[in-house]
């Protein structure tokens, strides 16, 4: 075999690598960039879920506040009857906390805690959604900024891989053995240093959409 020859095979290869390279680097371009806008989604759904759960938390609050005020009304009164009548419609959440609060006497105890809704008893479900819905919601912003980088790495590598494919191309066209020998060795040094680079990216090969 002939040194053009040999040229011809190295360019052949090189072509035919830096193709198959450039046509994968593009589709786990795309998988990254589909993996985005699906992280995207999930926390946009989640924020907007932590906004409702958060907003019937608010309201809970409202009404526990309002029949605790009527309550401690009532009782300055000294109407036992209507105490009565709204101790009976605390809601189930509130009442343990009002139980731990009443338990420190705050009616005789200076010292003790001035409201139920400072009493570690007083938990919310609602609230305790909302923080959860929180941070699924950050942990998706956080995988989608990563797959947006991810993307962009792997779109770097196609450009990369491309050029391998044009200094192949090139070579085919020119005359000289010592250009084209140098032309084939940048291709190739192009196209081994992205291949190691992207060896150590993470795969993406799951359907997104």
């Amino acid at each position: 075999m002939t040194r053009s020859e040999r040229l011809e095979v190295v360019a052949a290869v090189l072509l035919a690598t830096a193709t198959i390279a450039t046509a994968w680097a593009a589709y786990q371009s795309r998988q990254w960039t589909g993996a985005q806008a699906h992280e995207y989604s999930v926390g946009t759904a989640s924020r907007i879920a932590e906004n409702r759960a958060a907003a019937l938390a608010n309201r809970q609050v409202q009404i526990d506040v309002a029949t605790f005020v009527q309550w401690i009304d009532a009782r300055r009164q000294g109407d036992a009857a209507l105490a009565r009548f709204y101790r009976t419609r605390f809601r189930p959440e509130f009442e343990p906390a009002f139980a731990s609060w009443l338990a420190t006497r705050p009616l005789e105890d200076p010292e003790a805690p001035e409201t139920p809704f400072v009493m570690p008893d007083y938990r919310l479900a609602a609230t305790a959604e909302a923080e959860r819905l929180e941070a699924t919601a950050a942990a998706a912003s956080e995988r989608a900024a990563d797959a947006n980088e991810r993307a962009g790495d792997y779109l770097l590598a196609v450009v990369l891989f491309a050029s391998a494919l044009f200094f192949a191309g090139v070579s085919t066209r020119l005359e000289a053995a010592r250009v084209r020998r140098v032309v084939l060795g940048l291709g190739c040094a192009v196209l081994v240093v992205t291949a190691v680079w992207i060896a150590t990216f993470p795969v993406e090969l799951t359907p997104n959409g």
